[in-house]
């Protein structure tokens, strides 16, 4: 189903609204979430860590959609956070019909003691947050046999590297939980989609701009609006995985291919 026939469709079982919910809105591709979500009829509710960036991002939505726009200040890696956000809706009778469970966050670092807490907070943000608001918002969802959430993993899940350790692995997590709920929702006709891309040109990486401007050039990387459009084209056509672009499809057997004196001589050259 085309995006704006889908929210026309969840308007019409849900009196005349439709609201999403997108995690980590406030820059990069959780911005353009929020930017194309509304840009197809749908009121928003955006969250994230930057207050000071939440009350300027609403009021552009508002003003340039003329959609409702709603925001939550809050630390989405804390074990509370997603009891946190679900509890805001229900307080201010917030139907969701679209989760996007965006935020995260990225190091390339080998795994030691002085930085296991950045490794705690990437397993809350990228396992034990988007899980549980999957879960909470599902349930609501199912009742009113309607909803469609998406959890952005990466390219990365396929990729078992040294200095991505815990990214990997929590994205890996995340596409694996997803590609299982999507049996368990479907017949409550809830769809739920795992998105895998590779690099985007956001401040994840902490690129410049002109090595984002020759990665895009190149392939490597691709733009937020180019990927959001893409992975909102899967969701609301209820695919269960998607790898936006062709490289992200040959680069995770070209790279596990390699043998492990090949990977070893690499690490230690960038380690």
């Amino acid at each position: 189903m085309k995006p704006r026939k889908a929210v026309e469709r969840i308007k019409s079982l849900c009196g005349g609204t439709c609201t999403a919910l997108v995690t980590g809105a406030t820059s990069g591709m959780g911005l353009e979430y929020a930017r194309q979500l509304a840009a197809l009829g749908c009121d928003v509710v955006i969250v994230s860590n930057q207050e000071e960036r939440l009350q300027p991002v609403a009021d552009e939505l508002h003003t340039q959609y003329g959609v409702r726009t709603c925001y939550l200040y809050k630390d989405l890696a804390a074990t509370t956070a997603a009891q946190e956000v679900f509890d805001y809706c229900l307080q201010n009778n917030l139907e969701i019909s679209i989760l996007v469970n965006n935020a995260g966050m990225f190091f390339f670092e080998e795994l030691t003691e002085q930085n296991r807490a950045k490794g705690e907070k990437m397993r809350l943000l990228h396992i034990e947050t988007p899980t549980r608001l999957t879960l909470l918002f599902a349930e609501e969802m199912k009742k009113r046999r309607c909803g469609y959430i998406l959890n952005m993993s990466s390219m990365a899940a396929k990729i078992p590297a040294p200095g991505i350790t815990f990214y990997s692995a929590t994205k890996a997590y995340l596409r694996s939980f997803t590609k299982s709920m999507f049996f368990e929702l479907k017949p409550y006709g809830v769809g739920i989609t795992a998105v895998c891309p590779g690099a985007v040109a956001t401040p994840l990486y902490n690129l410049s701009e002109r090595y984002q401007r020759l990665a895009i050039r190149l392939g490597v990387m691709r733009t937020p609006r180019r990927l959001v459009k893409s992975a909102l084209r899967a969701l609301f056509r209820k695919r269960r995985c998607v790898t936006p672009g062709f490289v992200n499809h040959i680069a995770p057997g070209a790279v596990n291919a390699l043998p492990h004196w090949g990977v070893m001589k690499i690490w230690r050259k960038v380690r």
